[in-house]
């Protein structure tokens, strides 16, 4: 048996299934989701199958090839991330008001998911290895102040894009690698006290008008205050009414138990976005309360395997890559079916493997191939202690 077949053995399994599950289930609720409409939105669920090919290569080549290639190359990547996002500022399409895609050879990029892809994979060099290398970072102050700076360059960049929803992720994703990091409470409790004299400054002067609107239309919604339906608030009210009128059942697949198929979701979702953004709210209207809890079922068990790996990872580099990717799972899912419950504002936050998005899909399983690497390769012992007596002298 050879090595890379004996890896291949010892994936774990019970993972991939369940992102093959809800991969199969995302790709059934685009088609509910825009199967019919006009071309080229009819054919995005096919679309989505075609990145889902292309994710199974990125997928198996990562999770097979030992994860410590991380050390060398999460620094040019990162660098990559940021330069995409240079470029977006300058040569970005603007699509409903954020400069947030890049067009090349025909195929849209989202810079934003490449770069924070690449920030998790920095972070878990930062935290977990550089201070081997570095010697003067083994302060834990030091360690932590370089992480942050990491971590808010291509948050503030991709705020400024604006895309508030993007620029949000960062939070939970840092947040949860500083705690795995081996970082004392007390230096995190300072940077949680400083971030909140941050966020009225942030919100103030960093935020769009309309970003403002989103996040005060929510909060009054939450306190049963008058809202603009009509405007602000349009369509966070088609999304309430579409979840509190799809009951336990829902209206069917394709809406087949509502007249002429006419469902809140076919005809006042905005279109573009019923199949990406808004997919939970589809979710629901069409499965009723039992699809809604099954998507979150699923996902759920996929971040309970997550949460599992990590603590089987060889070192901390494993470790902190799974947490971050984690985090950004947890993230990205809370905040899509969030506003659709009105549990959080509207933020144009993509549901993991669900939602439609040829770079955010094909990102998702890349992470997804680090955490499978973190688990086929955690037997795997250090190289600084494989075979080496306490003299430095090989052992048999």
């Amino acid at each position: 048996m050879t090595p890379l077949f004996r890896k291949f053995l010892g994936m774990n399994w019970v993972l991939f299934i369940n992102m093959i599950a809800l991969l199969t289930w995302g790709i059934w609720c685009i088609y509910n989701a825009s199967s019919f409409r006009e071309p080229p939105l009819s054919d995005k669920w096919r679309d989505q199958t075609i990145w889902a090919g292309m994710g199974f290569v990125v997928y198996f080549t990562t999770a097979l090839v030992d994860y410590k290639w991380v050390r060398y190359l999460a620094g040019p990547l990162y660098f990559i991330g940021i330069g995409l996002l240079v470029v977006l500022k300058f040569k970005g399409v603007i699509v409903n008001g954020a400069r947030s895609w890049l067009f090349v050879g025909g195929v849209s990029l989202q810079p934003s998911q490449f770069a924070i892809m690449a920030g998790i994979l920095a972070l878990a060099f930062v935290l977990g290895d550089f201070h081997r290398i570095a010697s003067v970072f083994r302060h834990h102050w030091l360690r932590m102040l370089l992480a942050a700076i990491v971590a808010m360059i291509p948050m503030f960049m991709v705020l400024k894009e604006p895309a508030l929803g993007s620029a949000i992720i960062w939070g939970p994703v840092f947040m949860s690698m500083l705690l795995v990091g081996s970082i004392p409470m007390r230096y995190i409790i300072v940077l949680i006290e400083i971030v909140a004299c941050v966020i009225p400054m942030a919100y103030a002067f960093g935020l769009k008008p309309y970003q403002k609107a989103r996040i005060t239309t929510y909060l009054k919604m939450l306190t049963n205050q008058k809202v603009d339906t009509l405007g602000d608030a349009y369509v966070a009210n088609l999304l309430q009414i579409a979840v509190g009128s799809a009951g336990f059942d829902g209206k069917g697949p394709l809406s087949e138990k509502v007249p002429d198929h006419a469902s809140i979701h076919r005809t006042f979702f905005p279109k573009a976005e019923a199949m990406n953004d808004f997919i939970f709210g589809v979710i629901i209207e069409e499965f009723g309360f039992r699809g809604g809890l099954l998507q979150i079922t699923v996902i759920a068990l996929l971040l309970l395997q997550c949460v599992f790996i990590a603590f089987y990872a060889r070192d901390q580099l494993g470790r902190l890559m799974v947490v971050g990717t984690t985090a950004l799972m947890f993230s990205n899912g809370f905040m899509n079916m969030g506003q659709s419950l009105q549990m959080t504002p509207i933020t144009g936050v993509p549901m993991p493997f669900v939602s439609y998005g040829g770079t955010f899909l094909v990102m998702c399983m890349f992470l997804m191939g680090m955490v499978q690497s973190v688990w086929v390769h955690r037997n795997i012992s250090a190289v600084a202690k494989k075979g080496r007596s306490e003299d430095g002298s090989e052992s048999e």
